[in-house]
């Protein structure tokens, strides 16, 4: 009898050992999948879009931004996620020739300018200590929600910037600089305080290459469209309206992100490789060393887009019996009485292609930016 007690102890423990190491594979297998289905560790998307130039002659820099502001409000990022900060007013400009609208191809059939255009910081709001504060979020109480990078630790931020810059350095309103170590310090004020989660910063400026060289923080992805002592070049000259339409580097990307939708498996490595030199004439570069993840795991959609992660499944889902009861007991007026449906989004794609149609010549929307 003496015996048969540690012969029993011996199969109590082999059966708990055995089911420690099922429930282990069984908790692994459940992470890799859980893993793998968020896999960008994300659960929400901001963009900061930054023109930095006034006057009429750098009307392609205001271009530039409302030209990736459609295409991320495109893609899903709504405009309570996206801070558009333009240091002038273009489309309200006495020099230009059709107003209300902001062109960004030649045959002037897109007009970026669009009718629910929400700027958040315009003209003179547009300074260095105003993006900093934004970035940071070291904002006055008062400061509306419109005004403010809300992020958090699972927020994946796309920071655009087009302006005039030179070696470390990038200039606001003609006035002030904004320089690399600046920029650096606040990425790190941003990663210590737990604002993202991964960032892509995007800037469109001579000597591009040189505000990401001073970064240091974990999980920046940083593209530019020139080198050091290198210019960015502009692109599209219109007679009609006496300046150039768009930089070269943000034409190429933004060309390439009208061939995104949603669901697209497009990855960064492709974005790397969307303007070389012979279509640039300067060398655009990236900076990868900082960031955790593989680019090519990285979907384009992951920064540019707002995807909501869903899973389809087979089984039915029984709800609580009583949330019917909760229903029924609403007044009729707040039961939704008109079904709903997604807005219509503007196959820009086809209309570059197609023949000229040339945009609003009303100035109805100068309203919206006064």
């Amino acid at each position: 009898m003496a015996a048969a007690v540690p012969a029993v102890c011996w199969v109590r423990a082999a059966a708990a050992l055995l089911l420690g190491c099922c429930g282990a594979a069984l908790a692994t297998g459940v992470q890799d999948q859980a893993e793998q289905f968020f896999r960008s560790g994300h659960t929400n998307n901001w963009a900061v879009l930054v023109c930095t130039s006034r006057f009429w002659f750098n009307y392609r820099h205001v271009a530039n931004t409302l030209s990736v502001y459609r295409s991320v409000k495109r893609l899903g990022i709504p405009d309570s996620h996206i801070v558009l900060m333009l240091a002038d007013d273009m489309a309200c400009n006495p020099r230009n020739p059709k107003p209300a609208t902001v062109f960004s191809h030649k045959n002037m059939e897109l007009n970026v300018y669009g009718d629910d255009v929400e700027v958040d910081y315009r003209s003179y709001e547009v300074t260095v200590e105003n993006f900093l504060r934004v970035l940071t979020g070291r904002i006055p109480p008062s400061t509306p929600r419109s005004k403010r990078l809300l992020s958090d630790d699972r927020s994946n931020i796309l920071i655009y910037m087009t302006g005039h810059g030179g070696n470390g350095f990038l200039k606001f309103q003609d006035s002030e600089e904004i320089t690399n170590v600046e920029l650096a310090d606040a990425f790190e004020q941003m990663w210590q305080k737990r604002r993202y989660n991964e960032l892509l910063f995007i800037i469109d400026t001579c000597q591009g290459a040189s505000m990401y060289e001073r970064f240091y923080s974990p999980n920046i992805m940083a593209l530019a469209s020139s080198q050091v002592g290198e210019d960015s070049l502009s692109h599209q000259p219109d007679l009609g309206i006496g300046v150039h339409l768009m930089d070269r580097y943000t034409f190429y990307v933004l060309e390439f992100l009208e061939e995104i939708h949603p669901a697209s498996q497009t990855n960064m490595n492709d974005l790397f490789q969307v303007c070389p030199k012979s279509l640039c004439v300067s060398t655009p570069g990236h900076r990868t060393d900082l960031f955790q993840r593989d680019p090519q795991n990285v979907l384009i959609t992951d920064f540019f887009g707002s995807v909501r992660k869903v899973e389809i499944t087979a089984e039915t889902v029984s709800l609580d019996s009583d949330l019917a009861g909760f229903e029924s007991k609403l007044p009729k007026d707040e039961l939704a009485t008109e079904p709903l449906k997604y807005a219509e989004q503007l196959p820009v794609a086809q209309i570059i292609h197609q023949e000229s149609c040339f945009g609003r010549t009303d100035t109805a929307n100068c309203s919206l930016l006064h």
